[in-house]
C-alpha cells in the first residue's frame, strides 16, 4: 500500500507542476499574447495593405500638425499676455529683464508661443494617434486605453503645474540670493524664457513614469515586483535624471525634482501590482 500511495503523491505532483506553469513561462506567455494576439481578441476585421497604412499616418499627421500650427498662430496673438504669465515667479524679486539684441524679444515670443502651441494642441495630437492605432487593440487594451490616457493627460499637466508653481520659484530664488549683494539680476529675456520652458516641459514629460509602468506591466514585461525590487536603481536614476532635466545646476532644484520622481515610480508600481490582482481575480 505504501508504494501505491507513494506513486499517487508523485502522480499529483507531476500533473501540479504541469498545470502551474512558472512565473517565467507565464511572463512570456503573457508577452507573446501581446505581441500576437489571436483572431477572436481583434474587435475590428479590418485588413489594409501598408501602403494604406502608411496613407493613413500621413493624414492624421497632416491633421496634427494643422491644429497644432493654428494654435501657434494663436497663442502668437496673445504672446504679450504669456510673457507676462511666465515672469511671474520672479517678478516679485526685483529681476530686470533685458533685450540684448535687436529682434531678440520678437524671437522670444515666437519660441513662447511654439511651446504654448504644441501645449495646447497635445490632445488633438494624442487623439490622432489613438484612432490609428485602435483597431490593432484588443479588448483587454482597450479596456485600459481610456484610464491610461486620462492619467497621462493629468500626469502630464500637473507636471507643468508642479515645475511652474514650485521647481521655477524654487531655482529662481536660490539664483537670485546666491548672486544678491554682489551683482544686480539683469537677466536676457531669451535665456530666462529657455530656462523655464525647458524646466516645464521636462518635468512634464518626466511625469509619464506611471504610464510607461503601466504599459509594460498590462503586457506582461515587467511586473510590480522586479519593479520593486530596482528600488536601489530608481533613486540613483532620479537623482540623475534630475540632474539632467534641470537647466539648473544647484542640487536643490534638482532634489525637488528627484523626490517626485521616486515617489511616481513606487506608486507606479503599487498601481501595477493592483491590476495583476484583479488580472489573477478574473482569472482565478
Amino acid at each position: 500500500m505504501v508504494p501505491l500511495a507513494s506513486a499517487a503523491v508523485t502522480t499529483v505532483k507531476e500533473k501540479r507542476t504541469f498545470v502551474e506553469a512558472p512565473p517565467e513561462d507565464v511572463q512570456r506567455e503573457q508577452v507573446r499574447s501581446f505581441l500576437y494576439p489571436g483572431e477572436d481578441e481583434l474587435p475590428d476585421d479590418v485588413s489594409m495593405t501598408i501602403w494604406e497604412h502608411l496613407e493613413e499616418l500621413r493624414e492624421r499627421a497632416l491633421i496634427s500638425a494643422a491644429a497644432v500650427g493654428a494654435l501657434i498662430l494663436v497663442c502668437f496673438c496673445f504672446a504679450k499676455d504669456l510673457t507676462i504669465f511666465l515672469e511671474e515667479p520672479v517678478k516679485s524679486q526685483g529681476v530686470r529683464f533685458l533685450q540684448l539684441g535687436p529682434g531678440e524679444y520678437f524671437f522670444t515670443t515666437v519660441k513662447v508661443a511654439g511651446y504654448t502651441g504644441l501645449l495646447a494642441g497635445a490632445p488633438v495630437v494624442l487623439y490622432e494617434a489613438i484612432a490609428y492605432v485602435l483597431p490593432g487593440l484588443t479588448l483587454n487594451e482597450r479596456k485600459t486605453l481610456g484610464p491610461i490616457v486620462i492619467g497621462s493627460s493629468v500626469l502630464f499637466y500637473g507636471g507643468i503645474a508642479f515645475a511652474y508653481y514650485v521647481l521655477v520659484p524654487a531655482a529662481l530664488k536660490f539664483f537670485v540670493g546666491y548672486a544678491d549683494g554682489a551683482v544686480e539680476s539683469l537677466w536676457s529675456i531669451d535665456q530666462y524664457f529657455e530656462f523655464v520652458l525647458v524646466l516645464l516641459f521636462s518635468t512634464g514629460l518626466s511625469f509619464q513614469v506611471p504610464v510607461i509602468q503601466l504599459l509594460l506591466g498590462q503586457s506582461g514585461i515587467v511586473s510590480s515586483k522586479q519593479m520593486l525590487s530596482v528600488w536601489k536603481y530608481v533613486v540613483v536614476g532620479s537623482v540623475v535624471a534630475a540632474a539632467v532635466l534641470t537647466p539648473s545646476t544647484d542640487p536643490f532644484t534638482q532634489m525637488l525634482l528627484a523626490v517626485p520622481l521616486m515617489s511616481l515610480y513606487l506608486g507606479g508600481a503599487a498601481l501595477v501590482g493592483v491590476f495583476e490582482k484583479d488580472r489573477e481575480g478574473e482569472t482565478a
